[in-house]
């Protein structure tokens, strides 16, 4: 199986990033999420893993290539042989906190490979931190209307990795801690699916 890492927005999309603490401490999304892949990247190779990042640019990459990109991989070596992540911050009202995970609508095997991500989340998130899942459907993920899930061939999932606007959640994903555990979510999981 082949990995595809998307990365999310890039350093010009407008609004992608907490507000600027009184530290002066701030998240950028695309840096953020960019360091995240290409430590998920570096560790997944060590186990001999097929991964490549969809999005190597700093700067915004239109879904529409995104989408190009995985799906000529996805149509090279088999739709079935192909999973996409996208990874991403969430943010709302700087109230909510907490981790998700979206597949497209209706029922595929991006549910049961989101199912393993929630389940990795859940286990190595600290506790107290909010699990944010849709189980009206009997799984924990959110159906999206998402460009890069409805528009790739291959199953995808996309991680919504705590509130950027949310101090806490923040703070959190900054630390050594936070970033290590984010990682290992994505690594855990990945290496689960592949030895299904």
């Amino acid at each position: 199986m082949k990995i595809l890492i998307d990365n999310g927005h890039g350093e010009n999309t407008p609004g992608k990033r907490s507000p600027k603490w009184a530290d002066g401490t701030q998240l950028f999304e695309w840096e953020y999420t960019r360091e995240i892949a290409q430590r998920v990247e570096a560790e997944l190779r060590k186990h001999g893993i097929d991964i490549e990042r969809i999005v190597k640019e700093n700067v915004d990459v239109p879904l529409s290539v995104r989408c190009k990109r995985a799906n000529d991989i996805a149509r090279k070596i088999g739709i079935k042989n192909c999973l996409l992540v996208s990874i991403h911050n969430n943010a709302a009202n700087g109230k909510a906190r907490g981790w998700e995970i979206h597949t497209y609508l209706g029922t595929s095997k991006s549910d049961e490979y989101a199912t393993i991500f929630w389940n990795e989340a859940k286990a190595l998130l600290p506790n107290g931190e909010p699990m944010r899942g849709d189980h009206t459907d009997g799984d924990p993920d959110w159906d999206s209307n998402f460009s890069i899930l409805r528009d790739t061939i291959c199953p995808a999932v996309l991680t919504e990795n705590l509130f950027m606007d949310n101090e806490e959640d923040c703070r959190y994903l900054l630390s050594g801690t936070g970033k290590q555990v984010i990682t290992t979510i994505h690594v855990q999981s990945i290496l689960k699916i592949i030895g299904k």
